[in-house]
Parts: structure tokens; sequence; C-alpha cells
């Protein structure tokens, strides 16, 4: 029997099969691996040296390797005998030799360009090849494409607009954590659970959190948005009692729209958002707040986990950039990356579902997997 580590003792929900039972948004519920044809992030600049690094992306193993200031992305596996090639040596500069034999592959084309135990005439060099990935890095992050086009399209189709030309200081964290990545993202864009499961965050510590609230789902573009028509911050609930998060030691926060507050940055207010937090394709959240903007990358590893990529930007350069990543590393980092999204990281971790009973904030979650459907994307194939 496995126990939770959130939960000390207590048994872990039986995992049903992924995509079992799931039939009335059959693209999405069959996605367990992620949608191909996609840039993911999977780890910082600085963490892959010369010595090649493994990391696992839409249920495929990778093996990550440096070759001065640029990184090649090549199939995790030998053909010879199936060795992971991230257990591989650096015999020759452009290439990776399998630490078994020796068969020694082109970092760029993945070419078999010699076979170190069997001689400078070996017949099979020349005659194999192990799969590459395009590779690009951007914002101090390593960005690896799935897919099946020859020639991918930008990475910046897969980037936030206000990311592509704006200048900004960015603070970021990234981790593998349990849980499928279609739980991540629904309970990122989730309407309830802030309301209840944050209200003990250090982060929400002297801010209110609301009680309820009525909203809707809009499309702009790319994403779709949150937007609060009412918020209430109490409420009378029948036969129970006064339902609130209000305390005196707290202090109401901003209104329900970054567009709304009095001081705001250029960029954030150019995005005209009707609502605080959004999401898009391929599993990309959204938070703007009227100063900076949070953003979640929930990457598919494989069925039981996700990587979960955290930055937050500020549109700032000059002395306010580096104030801003001051206070990254000494409280955002450990308060929000941290403790606050740790909650989030508890609850996908012990969901069971399906099979599922939704509730009216739950448009939320239906409005994204219809997004989903809607866009007809590529699967990535998945073997039970």
């Amino acid at each position: 029997m496995t126990t939770n580590a959130t939960s000390p003792g207590r048994p872990r929900p039986e995992r049903r099969q992924p995509g079992q039972d799931w039939t009335s948004w059959p693209t999405y519920d069959s996605a367990v691996l992620g949608f191909r044809d996609h840039w993911y992030p999977v780890l910082w600049s600085e963490q892959v040296g010369r010595k090649p690094v493994a990391v696992t992306l839409l249920g495929e193993n990778i093996a990550l390797v440096r070759e001065g200031e640029e990184i090649h992305a090549l199939h995790d596996r030998c053909p010879h005998r199936g060795v992971p090639l991230s257990l591989g040596r650096r015999q020759f500069p452009g290439t990776v030799s399998c630490p078994y034999h020796g068969w020694t592959y082109d970092l760029k084309d993945g070419n078999l360009c010699g076979v170190l135990t069997d001689g400078p005439e070996s017949p099979i060099a020349g005659r194999v090849k192990v799969r590459t990935y395009p590779v690009k890095q951007r914002f101090g992050l390593i960005w690896v494409y799935v897919g099946d086009a020859e020639d991918p399209h930008p990475l910046e189709d897969d980037l936030p607009e206000e990311l592509r030309d704006n200048r900004f200081v960015i603070g970021g964290r990234t981790e593998v954590r349990k849980g499928n990545w279609r739980f991540a993202a629904e309970n990122g864009f989730d309407e309830g659970h802030a309301k209840y499961l944050h209200n003990t965050a250090l982060w929400r510590l002297f801010k209110v959190m609301p009680a309820w609230n009525k909203t809707r789902i809009v499309e702009r573009g790319d994403w779709l948005v949150r937007v609060q028509d009412e918020v209430h911050w109490e409420a009378d609930m029948p036969g129970l009692g006064k339902w609130t998060n209000k305390r005196w030691w707290k202090r109401m926060p901003l209104p329900d729209a970054p567009g709304k507050a009095q001081n705001i940055n250029p960029v954030i207010k150019s995005l005209d958002l009707p609502g605080f937090v959004s999401i898009r394709m391929p599993g990309i959240l959204r938070v703007a707040y009227p100063h900076f903007i949070h953003y979640e990358w929930y990457v598919p590893v494989d069925t039981d986990h996700v990587r979960y990529v955290q930055l937050m930007v500020r549109f700032e350069t000059g002395a306010r950039a580096g104030l801003f990543k001051l206070k990254y590393l000494t409280a955002i980092r450990w308060l929000f990356h941290g403790q606050f999204t740790a909650q989030d990281a508890w609850m996908v971790d012990v969901m069971n579902a399906p099979p599922e009973k939704l509730y009216r904030p739950d448009l939320s979650l239906t409005a994204w997997r219809r997004k989903v459907e809607q866009s007809e994307p590529k699967v990535q194939p998945y073997e039970r």
C-alpha cells in the first residue's frame, strides 16, 4: 500500500486508468500525455552542462546535452541495447557516446558517427540514428519541441504575446510534481478553490479573499479569461450561519480586474484584460496583477507527473527591476512559488477523478475542456 506523503498514514486513493470513463470531452480526456506540436519549457539553461541530463516530456525520454552555448536534445535510448544516452560520455566534441559499447552519436542530427568497440571501419556506422528534438533557449529556460513537423513553428507562437517584445525582469521556479498535467491546469483555472483552499496561505495572510463570486468566461484571442461579474465578501448560509474570509487584520484586495486599479503597469494595461486569470493552449496560465504577471506552464511528464514551471514577470528595467528581483528571491519565491502553490500541488496529488459531480463555478473547467475540443490538438499517444 502506498501512503500519501501529504497526509501521513492515509492510503492514496486507487488511481483510475488515465482516460477511463471520460466520455464528454474525448480529446481532452485522452490527452493524458499532453499535446504534440508545441514548445515546452523543461529546465533552466544553467542546469545543463557538459554532462548529459535526463528529462521526460510528454512521456518521451530525452537526453539534454550542452555543446558550448548550444543545447541539444536526443531520444534517451541507444538503439543497440536500449541503454540511456543520458548516462553517456563525451569522448569527442559535438558527440555523445553510449556508456555500454561506445556507440557515438552526432548531437546535431543523431547520426551514429562511430562505434568505438568495433573500430574505425565499423559497418554499422552511418546506418543508425537517434531521434533529435528542436531546442531553443529563452528567458534562461530550455524549450523543447515535441511533434512531427520537420520545420516547427516559431517558439514565439507558444509564448504569451506580452513576453515576445517587451523588456522585463523575471524570477521563476521549476519542479516535477505528482499528478496528471490536466488536473494541474484545471486547478489553475478553477474558479472556486482559491477562496477556500488558499485562505490559509501565508501569501494571503493580510489580504481578504472573497466568499463567493458570480463568474463568466470570455474568449480573447488564444486565451480564455475568467470575468467576475459579482464579488461577495460574505454570505449567510441557510442553516449554517455566516461565511466570510474577512478578519480584522486583513485588508481588502485589488479590484476584480487589473485594469481597474488606479496604478497599473503600461504593458499590463495594454492587454486590456477583463479579469485576472486566463489560460491558453497547450496549458499556460496567466494571472495578471497591476504591476506584475504570474505564469504557470503545466508541462506533461508522464501520466502521473507534471513539470510545474512558474514565472513571475515585472515589466521594468534598471533599479526597479533589481528591487523586484531581490523581492522575488527573498519573499515571493518562498511564499508564492513555494507554500502557496504547494497547496495546489497537494490537491492535484490526491485528486481522484473521474467520476465527478460539477457545480456552478466549474464553468471555468468546462470552458477550458470545450476550448481544447474546438482546437482539435494532436494528442500525444498513450499506450496502456
